[in-house]
């Protein structure tokens, strides 16, 4: 346990720590998910990788961080937060904007075998509409990706 010369300093530092650290994912968080996702992907082959992905408070979700995977039609093969997406063609998808998501998304990753996406997207964890920043990374046939909120 902690002495009583020691106990101030802790609390000094809880409090200087800021609220998003505990809270909400940052952008080299949801980096290393998609990373650690491909990697488990490559590792224990499509079905399993993607039933792991979508189980939820799995090891493949973290407090808002959560990993999707779409084939590159727009099928939601796995999510972490919302299993009634999965098996669903997304292409027509919109956020709150109008913004055609998953079509900017599957053109991204025909192009790009890494990027950065921004739109708005129901957070898990404050059940809000919320500005999004998603990462993904393609792997064959699919974009493996996660992102973060950002308030």
């Amino acid at each position: 346990m902690f002495s009583r010369v020691y106990l101030p300093l802790v609390v000094a530092i809880g409090l200087a720590t800021p609220a998003w650290a505990a809270g909400q994912a940052t952008k080299t968080e949801a980096v290393a998910m998609v990373t650690r996702a491909v990697a488990h992907l490559k590792e224990v082959g499509r079905e399993k990788a993607l039933a792991d992905f979508s189980t939820a408070g799995g090891p493949y979700t973290d407090r808002d961080l959560y990993v999707v995977v779409y084939d590159l039609t727009g099928t939601c093969l796995a999510h972490g937060a919302n299993a009634k997406l999965i098996g669903k063609n997304l292409s027509d998808a919109e956020d709150v904007d109008g913004k055609l998501y998953i079509q900017e998304r599957m053109a991204l990753a025909k192009a790009n075998k890494t990027f950065w996406q921004d739109y708005k997207f129901t957070n898990p964890s404050t059940k809000k509409i919320e500005p999004k920043e998603m990462y993904c990374q393609v792997d064959s046939d699919l974009a493996v990706c996660s992102g973060i909120y950002k308030q």
